[in-house]
Formats: structure tokens, sequence, C-alpha cells
């Protein structure tokens, strides 16, 4: 799921880092904080098994859960796309 999102963002023109190293989530989270990106999307076990991912802005840290088929225009509805 994380690919086809990936795929779909770069399709709408959008620069995407997919984190897909073999470390602790929160090790990624730090590193992605420190790039400065603006908009995060999550893509867990858990959350995928209810049809969801977990998007948050970075500058207010609101995590939204939403479901999978959203989650390429909720980012672009964050970024003001």
């Amino acid at each position: 799921m994380a690919e086809q999102i990936y795929g779909q963002l770069l399709e709408k023109g959008i620069e995407v880092l997919y984190d897909d190293r073999d470390e602790r989530p929160g090790v990624k989270f730090k590193d992605a904080d420190l790039v400065g990106f603006p908009v995060q999307v999550v893509v867990g076990a858990k959350s995928l098994a209810d049809g969801k991912v977990e998007v948050s802005l970075r500058r207010d840290r609101q995590k939204q859960l939403v479901p999978v088929m959203e989650a390429v225009p909720r980012v672009m509805e964050l970024l003001g796309e």
C-alpha cells in the first residue's frame, strides 16, 4: 500500500521521500522531522488492517486516520495543492 500511495503522489507532482530503511519507526520519524517534511503518511499494519493510514501535518502534529483511498487527496489538501 505504501508503494501505491508513493506512486500516486509522484504522479500528482508531489515530492516524496519513501523511507523503507530497516530501522525502528522512532528513528525514521526523528529523521523526517530533522529534514522538515510538512506532511507525513504512515502506513502501519495496525491501521492498515482497518483500511486506513495515518496522515499528519508536521506543524501541529495532529494525526488523522484516513481511509486508504483518501490518503492522496488528504495530503494534497494539507499541502494546499
